[in-house]
C-alpha cells in the first residue's frame, strides 16, 4: 500500500477566528471577500460561521486567500487559514468472520472492554456521533432519547450508507434486544446523531466542524468521530482542528476519532490521519478477538500523530440500517465507539469532563504486550 499522494481538499478555507472577537472576525472576513455579514442572510455557499468554536467556512479564490494569510499573521481577530479537506468513513475492507467469543450475551468487544460487568449505564451523559447518519426506524432504539441533525445539504439524517448507525450502535445500543447478542456500551446514555458524511460516506471538514459546534452547543460530553482522511507521515496536524478541539475541552467535551486503517501490517505502518493526528484529539486504535493489533490500524510513526488508546475493531457486531438491520464491521471506526461508550460510563461513575475525563479514560486503561506505538496507554476499561 502506498502513501496517499496529497491531502484532497474542496477549495473552500478554514479559517480560525480569536474566540472572544468572532464577530470581529467574520466582519474582517466579508471586508477581505466580499460579503456582508450584517446582512443577515449569509449565503452558506460562500460563508458559514461556527460561534461555539470561533471558526468559519469561507469559500474564496487564491487571491483573497493571500488576503487571508496576510490577515492571519497579524493580531487581528482573523488567526489562522487552512485549506478545507474531504474527509471519509473510516471503513476497512469488508471481511465478516465470526469471532473466536462466546457471544450469546453480549458482543466480545463489550466483553474486552469490560462494559458487560459494570454497573454504570451512561445514563445521563449525551453522546455526540458525527458519521453517516441514523437508521431512524431501527426498532433496536425504539422509546430512546435521539436528537438528530444534518449537516449534508440535500440528505436528511436518515443513514442511507449503514457505518453511522453501526458506530451509534456500539457507542449507546442496547443490552438486551430482541435479539441477541447485546452490542451498546453506554446503553442508557442521551444519543446525539450528527450526520456529517454523506449516504456515499464522505464529506468535508466544514460538516465535521459544524457538527461539532452543535455537539458543544448542546452540552455533549463526548464526540466520537469515526472518520477522517489518510496522510503521508510528516504531515502536520490542522492547527484550527487542534484548537478547535482545546477550546471543546475547555466547554467540557472530548473528541474521540478513528486512527485510521490504511496500514497493512506487517510489512507497512501508517501514520495516524487527520483529525485524530492532533494532541487535543483522542486517537484509536483497533485490537482483535486475541488483542493483537488489527492489520490495517494505523499507528505511531512520525513525531506528530501519535495512538492514545485502542479498542475492539476487527468483526463487531452492531446495528446496521434496514433491512440488514444488523451487521459485523472491522475498522478503528468500529474501535472509535468503543472508547466513546466507555467514556460515557467514566464520565457517569465520576463526573468528569474534558481533560479530567481524558485522563481518567486513559489511566484505566488495561495494559497489553503491544508496542505503545500500536495501542497507547492500552485497552480501555469500562468503570
Amino acid at each position: 500500500m502506498t502513501e496517499p499522494a496529497e491531502v484532497e481538499t474542496t477549495g473552500r478555507f478554514l479559517v480560525l477566528l480569536q474566540e472572544d472577537a468572532v464577530d470581529e472576525g467574520v466582519a474582517e472576513l466579508g471586508a477581505i471577500a466580499g460579503f456582508d455579514p450584517n446582512s443577515g442572510d449569509l449565503d452558506t455557499e460562500q460563508v458559514q460561521v461556527f460561534p461555539e468554536l470561533g471558526v468559519a467556512v469561507v469559500t474564496a479564490d487564491p487571491n483573497v486567500l493571500r488576503e487571508l494569510n496576510g490577515a492571519a499573521e497579524g493580531t487581528g481577530p482573523v488567526q489562522i487559514v487552512e485549506p478545507e479537506r474531504v474527509v471519509h468513513a473510516f471503513a476497512a475492507p469488508v471481511e465478516e468472520l465470526e469471532p473466536s467469543a462466546d457471544e450469546s450475551v453480549t458482543t466480545w468487544g463489550l466483553q474486552a472492554v469490560g462494559a458487560d460487568v459494570s454497573t454504570a449505564t451512561g445514563k445521563g451523559i449525551k453522546v455526540a456521533v458525527l458519521d453517516t447518519g441514523w437508521e431512524q426506524n431501527h426498532p433496536d432504539f425504539t422509546g430512546r432519547a435521539i436528537t438528530t441533525q444534518s449537516f449534508i445539504t440535500g440528505e436528511s439524517v436518515q443513514d442511507g450508507h449503514g457505518h453511522g448507525t453501526h458506530c451509534i450502535g456500539t457507542a449507546c445500543g442496547p443490552r438486551k434486544p430482541s435479539t441477541l447478542p447485546g452490542y451498546g456500551v453506554a446503553y442508557e446514555a442521551e444519543i446525539f446523531a450528527g450526520k456529517v458524511l454523506s449516504n456515499a460516506g464522505s464529506g468535508s471538514d466544514g460538516g465535521i466542524l459544524a457538527g461539532i459546534d452543535w455537539a458543544v452547543a448542546n452540552g455533549c460530553a463526548i464526540i466520537s468521530m469515526s472518520l477522517g482522511a489518510d496522510v503521508p507521515a510528516g504531515t502536520p496536524y490542522s492547527q484550527i482542528y487542534e484548537t478547535v478541539a482545546q477550546r471543546a475541552l475547555a466547554k467540557g467535551t472530548l473528541i474521540i476519532a478513528a486512527a485510521g486503517n490504511a496500514s497493512s501490517r506487517p510489512g507497512r505502518v501508517a501514520p495516524v490521519g487527520h483529525p485524530a493526528r492532533c494532541p487535543s484529539i483522542i486517537a484509536v486504535a483497533a485490537i482483535d478477538v486475541n488483542r493483537a493489533i488489527a492489520s490495517f490500524s494505523s499507528g505511531t510513526v512520525d513525531k506528530i500523530g501519535q495512538i492514545d488508546v485502542a479498542a475492539p475493531g476487527v468483526d463487531v457486531y452492531s446495528s446496521f440500517k434496514l433491512p440488514e438491520k444488523y451487521r459485523r464491521l472491522r475498522g478503528t471506526s468500529m474501535a472509535t465507539p468503543h472508547v466513546s461508550g466507555v467514556a460515557a460510563l467514566i464520565a457517569e461513575k465520576t463526573g468528569a469532563r474534558g481533560h479530567e475525563l481524558w485522563s481518567r479514560l486513559a489511566s484505566t486503561a488495561l495494559r497489553l504486550p503491544l508496542p505503545s506505538t500500536d495501542i497507547g496507554g492500552g485497552l480501555v476499561q469500562a468503570p
